[in-house]
């Protein structure tokens, strides 16, 4: 089949593409000029030009929309612009399946507006005529996820953490590799169109017990102090200080720290069974790439 993939400079698809090639004529799409690879053709294009978009499904049958703006001041309109551009190029074209990877918590009523962006991007991809397989996952352990690697440098940076509240939160982390296995796994399956799947790690821990479990992986034993007085506001700016994370990525990361990011099923296990990566393995082939 041939597949569209946009995102496909991300960490995610970066992870996907290797587990498409084998079987499948790949478009991926980036908004700089590549060179052709063995089984993956690149398309310069920005999902938020509609003459980019149409360009770039032409011909496919699924397409991966693994996109979002974080770090734009106006993210939630780009993500929006972005998002029925890809469904009305997807409807024209004939596109059988558009496979969206979402957030988990994105339903809360209280979720944070990149929790709220990324449910509504679900939600103007379904609009058109072509099924939306969608795959909601919390935080990605994998080099370059932003979230990861924020704990990460925080884990290293600093010897004692005055942290918020939101350390308390629980979360299942998923690693990477698995993350483009269900993505995989999903193309071109029938019982999957029209669906939406939690997708988790073997793990639930709260945030304290992340950075607790990298520590340890790090051979550091930070003190960690919660107050319940940070803003959401401070807390990016003070991991804007830190971080390798600017605080126009971090600010909307923090805000949906608040939400319990916690599967609450699991039927894509039965659809696409394999055997899921530990916390502690998926940090440590992080850190060794």
């Amino acid at each position: 089949m041939r597949i569209a993939v946009f995102g496909a400079t991300g960490v995610v698809g970066s992870a996907l593409l290797p587990r498409l090639t084998p079987e499948h004529e790949v478009v991926a799409v980036s908004r700089s000029v590549r060179a052709d690879e063995s089984h993956v053709r690149w398309v310069e294009g920005d999902a938020c030009s509609a003459d980019d978009v149409a360009r770039a499904v032409d011909g496919a049958q699924i397409v991966y929309y693994l996109v979002h703006s974080l770090g734009s001041r106006d993210f939630a309109r780009q993500d929006r612009v972005a998002a029925e551009n890809v469904a009305g190029a997807c409807e024209r074209a004939g596109v059988e399946q558009i496979v969206y990877l979402g957030g988990l918590g994105d339903d809360a009523a209280a979720a944070s507006p990149h929790l709220e962006s990324r449910r509504e991007t679900g939600e103007r991809l379904a609009a058109g005529a072509t099924p939306v397989t969608t795959l909601r996952a919390a935080m990605i352990v994998g080099r370059g996820s932003a979230a990861f690697e924020t704990i990460v440098a925080l884990v290293d940076r600093l010897p004692a953490m005055l942290t918020p509240s939101w350390v308390s939160t629980p979360t299942q982390p998923i690693a990477l590799d698995d993350t483009a296995r269900y993505l995989a796994g999903v193309c071109g399956n029938q019982l999957t169109l029209g669906q939406s799947f939690d997708t988790g790690g073997p793990e639930v821990m709260t945030y304290r017990q992340m950075i607790e479990r990298i520590a340890t992986l790090r051979g550091r034993r930070p003190l960690i102090l919660e107050v319940p007085v940070l803003t959401p506001r401070l807390s990016s700016l003070w991991l804007h200080l830190v971080t390798p994370v600017g605080a126009s990525v971090a600010r909307p990361l923090i805000e949906g720290l608040k939400n319990p990011t916690i599967v609450r099923e699991e039927r894509l296990r039965t659809l696409v069974p394999f055997e899921l990566t530990t916390f502690d393995e998926a940090a440590t082939m992080a850190f060794a790439q």
